[in-house]
């Protein structure tokens, strides 16, 4: 691997009302909006930026999201498209801990993995409010232990092979790949800014703005721990894109998703 190539795996579909995504904007009505992880492939390594939802967990703890997932839009599923294996995967990055980012955490146990300092305590104890937000506890043994939910771990899953190193502010996880600390939608949230050698930047919001009327209106969605914080990590994003001139793409935004290079289609 030599110059930065990045890849969105496409991880299915799920629906909230739009008053859930854009928190008490809307308009209201079933929205159905993608789930997609980011594939780095660096001269450093292979870096996964999220890991999308658990079928099984989504229709049984919140079928009212109507999951929508194939076979292939499962995390080895996608990777497999590619000719890779989770095993290929050097590091594993959460940018949180929310459902619909960590559910294929589990397939990685030889990983590296890293995250906020603050999101596995915060998934271990969290706000009543945020209880549905993080529900997979999946991805880390401690923190389902604490929420006595250990009957999510695969089998043999342990503490030492859900450990992370931790993180806080702005970090670069490789040479022109930095994850830029974003607060507000989670209390460790990242967005993620990536150089490639023959284009643009790239800025991934992440959930910092799920889509660009988010974004344009400083509209973030209704799970969330901080609004105000929220509302000022979007103007920081818009500062970032105009300071770096990067493309700015979407966490959930059906529209721009229709556009985005998925699959063996790579940016870079």
């Amino acid at each position: 691997m030599t110059d930065t190539k990045v890849y969105l795996l496409d991880g299915g579909s799920l629906v909230l009302d739009g008053f859930h995504i854009w928190w008490n904007k809307g308009p209201g009505g079933e929205v159905r909006f993608p789930v997609y992880s980011i594939l780095i492939e660096h001269a450093e390594g292979r870096f996964l930026i999220d890991t999308g939802y658990d079928f099984d967990h989504v229709q049984k703890v919140l079928p009212f999201e109507k999951p929508q997932q194939t076979e292939q839009q499962t995390i080895p599923g996608a990777l497999k498209l590619l000719g890779l294996e989770p095993k290929d995967i050097d590091v594993v990055f959460n940018s949180h801990f929310h459902f619909d980012h960590v559910g294929g955490n589990k397939f990685f146990p030889d990983a590296r993995k890293i995250c906020h300092k603050a999101e596995i305590e915060q998934a271990a104890n969290p706000q009543p409010f945020e209880v549905l937000g993080y529900s997979d506890m999946s991805f880390s043994a401690e923190a389902a232990a604490a929420r006595g939910m250990a009957d999510q771990l695969m089998a043999g899953q342990t503490d030492a092979n859900s450990r992370f190193e931790v993180v806080e502010g702005d970090v670069e996880l490789a040479k022109g790949v930095k994850l830029i600390f974003t607060p507000g939608h989670a209390i460790g949230n990242y967005s993620l800014l990536v150089d490639l050698p023959n284009r643009a930047p790239i800025l991934f919001t992440i959930d910092a703005a799920y889509t660009k009327k988010s974004l344009e209106l400083g509209v973030q969605a209704g799970f969330h721990i901080d609004p105000i914080a929220g509302v000022q990590s979007m103007q920081r994003l818009r500062d970032i894109a105009k300071e770096t001139g990067a493309e700015l793409m979407f966490s959930h935004d059906a529209e721009s998703f229709k556009d985005y290079r998925t699959g063996v289609n790579y940016y870079g």
